[in-house]
């Protein structure tokens, strides 16, 4: 049977556990049979957006980047994983009109949460003024309104919240197999 092509968009706070899900469907989707390509919006950053800041209009142009390769991806059947903070909700629904098959998934932490898994320490160098702008510190996230999936990383387990991405893809037909929650 032919893969429908899909991009499953995961948003949240840094820390939130977006790369952390991202990494365990990844393996789950390969073994499986999949076809499928992650886009991490750290990665992505160091190479297909390197030199955009962290303004408003920059992140807005991020987000666009990775929306533009997602649709071409998605496009040709393959499952498009995007796992990046995307703190604005007006440019992830265009994004979301542009690419179609689409399904968000709100990776939803606290912020006391997501600030003491930091291992980077960026929101305690947030918290001292070393760094500006700083989504979720002085800089807002946005959450989805309606998002297909929400993952309660503080209280459901990783295994949990992969158990909800793949049965909301089995749900809509891009995948073929339900796992018990």
């Amino acid at each position: 049977m032919k893969q429908r092509g899909v991009t499953v968009w995961l948003t949240g706070l840094s820390g939130a556990g977006k790369s952390t899900i991202t990494e365990a469907l990844q393996a789950k989707l390969i073994a499986e049979g999949y076809s499928i390509e992650v886009l991490d919006g750290d990665i992505v950053r160091t190479n297909l957006t390197k030199g955009l800041g962290f303004s408003k209009e920059d992140r807005d142009e991020n987000i666009r980047r990775i929306g533009f390769v997602s649709n071409l991806l998605t496009r040709h059947g393959v499952i498009v994983l995007v796992s990046a903070i995307s703190p604005y909700r007006e440019i992830r629904e265009e994004v979301r009109g542009k690419i179609g098959n689409f399904v968000e998934v709100f990776v939803n932490a606290p912020l006391s949460v997501c600030e003491d898994r930091d291992v980077k320490g960026l929101y305690k160098r947030a918290r001292a003024g070393e760094i500006k702008s700083f989504t979720g510190i002085d800089d807002p996230y946005e959450p989805p309104f309606n998002p297909e999936v929400e993952c309660r990383t503080d209280l459901e387990t990783l295994e949990e919240s992969v158990a909800k991405v793949w049965n909301k893809l089995t749900e809509l037909g891009y995948i073929h197999q339900a796992v018990a929650v």
